[in-house]
């Protein structure tokens, strides 16, 4: 199971509950990658901890601007060594996500982009609100050839779209958030499924939050384990291979 992509949300902004969270999802059963977002990188203690960290994380800041502001935001983050994942929200446009997806490579050659797609708290009616006149499933293709043409590694989107997404590109690097185990709540999330049915559904790397950190995070890790082993195909699928660090 270690050719598995599992990334585990770090969405608090105590440093105390960050290192808890690390050390209480170490496992050599799976690979498993922290994913920090705004909430901890905006924090009092967050950057400087990033900074140091020793380990490859994923920083999820959904970084959304006119080119030359996303340009200098990923200027500063620079320094930041360790980072492997970095996300840029699709709805900047083609030339903001080229403009990135350039600068990341010049920064370091291992920091891969992922485009954000739909959010997974979205669905048809929040977007019919919000002025759009496609539908989820829709926008998320369109928005998908749009990260492929731009150059960048993959794309955020729900497990539910990645089965059309990887239909059409079979290459792509595909992450997929709103990933709770049998039986818990979705909680905010409109569009979720469990890891094993994200996984047939041919992703290459799920992200998990409250299903892995909320309560025993050690227990939920061997549900996770547990869950996992109940489908045996170790085999890779082809376009989700797990991106070497």
């Amino acid at each position: 199971m270690t050719n598995k992509n599992i990334f585990v949300a770090c969405d608090t902004s105590s440093l105390k509950e960050i290192k808890k969270i690390i050390n209480d999802t170490k496992t050599n059963k799976l690979q498993i990658i922290p994913k920090f977002g705004l909430q901890f990188f905006y924090s009092k203690n967050g950057r400087a901890f990033l900074q140091n960290f020793k380990r490859d994380y994923f920083l999820d800041l959904k970084i959304n601007d006119i080119p030359q502001t996303a340009l200098s935001a990923m200027d500063s983050l620079k320094d930041l060594k360790k980072c492997r994942y970095i996300t840029v929200h699709a709805n900047g446009g083609l030339e903001m996500l080229k403009a990135i997806t350039k600068k990341a490579k010049s920064i370091n050659k291992n920091l891969k982009v992922l485009g954000v797609t739909i959010l997974t708290s979205l669905n048809n009616k929040s977007l019919k609100e919000i002025g759009h006149t496609k539908t989820v499933e829709q926008l998320v293709l369109k928005q998908a050839g749009l990260i492929k043409k731009s150059g960048a590694a993959g794309i955020v989107c729900s497990a539910q779209e990645a089965k059309i997404v990887r239909k059409k590109y079979k290459n792509l690097f595909i992450v997929t958030p709103g990933i709770r185990l049998p039986g818990d709540d979705a909680n905010d999330q409109s569009r979720v499924m469990t890891p094993n049915d994200a996984f047939k559904n041919k992703v290459s790397g799920i992200v998990m939050g409250r299903s892995l950190v909320k309560g025993n995070i050690k227990n939920n890790i061997k549900r996770l384990i547990n869950h996992l082993n109940q489908w045996s195909n170790p085999a890779r699928f082809v376009g989700s291979p797990t991106l070497k660090l």
